[in-house]
């Protein structure tokens, strides 16, 4: 015994936005993210450095990309469902 889809789907006029929007998003924090590689490739001894506290820059960079990732997840989501809203109606 099998169940219908919860909902029913149709076309997502805003699906160009979203693919164009998410690969800058995601070229943006790519970028971002090779600068901590070649910072640990190319300076490893930059990464013991106290920048916050007693914090090292390879933790407060670390714990930064763990935020700015989740960050960019909730500005993703409000712009596509801004746009969504406005061209599925």
């Amino acid at each position: 015994m099998h169940h219908g889809p919860a909902v029913k789907l149709g076309e997502d006029n805003a699906s160009k936005y979203k693919e164009k929007l998410g690969l800058k998003l995601f070229f943006a924090y790519l970028f971002i993210y090779c600068g901590f590689v070649v910072i640990g490739l190319f300076y490893p001894e930059s990464m013991g450095m106290h920048v916050l506290g007693e914090q090292n820059l390879a933790v407060v960079y670390g714990f930064g990309l763990i935020v700015l990732a989740i960050i960019v997840g909730f500005i993703y989501n409000a712009m596509c469902t801004k746009k969504e809203n406005e061209l599925n109606k």
